[in-house]
């Protein structure tokens, strides 16, 4: 990501655990909103059983534009968006209003399309053609209030040895949008 002719953006994933339906388990949403805004400092050990204070000394109290989140990512299997609890759709939902109310991107990843879907499993050139995925897509963004070209189908890795031009393809073309995304926002800022 270039800011000039001669320069370039650093480019990092954050990943977090993720949410559950419990609150005694996932991450808390107050901790995933103090990410957001640049609070938290790399190597914080995210707690299900409390959330960070700002007596941690991984509390970061002045964050720069450096340590803010620019794009947030959803991750979501497709084999199993229709499991995903009321409970843990509302906390998505709160991160998403949260990001929104700080001006920050967001898009959404459905993956695992081979675990969901066998035309996918056959050919990952077919995941915009399926039906089913297609369904999954409306799903999730009706759940979340994404809009369709926000949701990208990624198959993972998993066991191959070699990589695959349509797997990488599917990769690459989600993370150029997100990459997109966060030149947006910073240069919107």
């Amino acid at each position: 990501m270039s800011n000039s002719p001669d320069a370039f953006y650093s480019f990092v994933f954050n990943d977090i655990m993720g949410l559950e339906q419990n609150a005694n388990n996932g991450v808390h949403v107050e901790d995933i909103k103090l990410a957001l805004r640049g609070h938290v400092r790399e190597g914080y050990k995210f707690n299900p059983g409390h959330h960070m204070m700002e007596d941690n000394p991984f509390y970061n109290p002045s964050p720069t534009l450096d340590d803010r989140v620019h794009v947030l990512v959803s991750v979501i299997p497709a084999d199993s968006v229709s499991l995903i609890s009321d409970e843990v759709w509302k906390k998505l939902r709160e991160v998403r209003e949260a990001a929104s109310d700080m001006g920050i991107p967001q898009v959404a990843i459905l993956t695992k399309v081979d675990k969901a879907c066998a035309k996918a499993k056959k050919n990952c050139n077919n995941v915009y053609k399926s039906k089913f995925l297609k369904k999954q897509v409306d799903f999730l963004g009706q759940s979340l209030g994404h809009q369709e070209n926000c949701i990208f189908l990624v198959k993972n890795y998993e066991s191959e040895i070699n990589t695959q031009d349509g797997t990488d393809a599917l990769i690459l073309c989600a993370m150029r949008q997100m990459i997109t995304y966060g030149e947006d926002f910073l240069n919107d800022l």
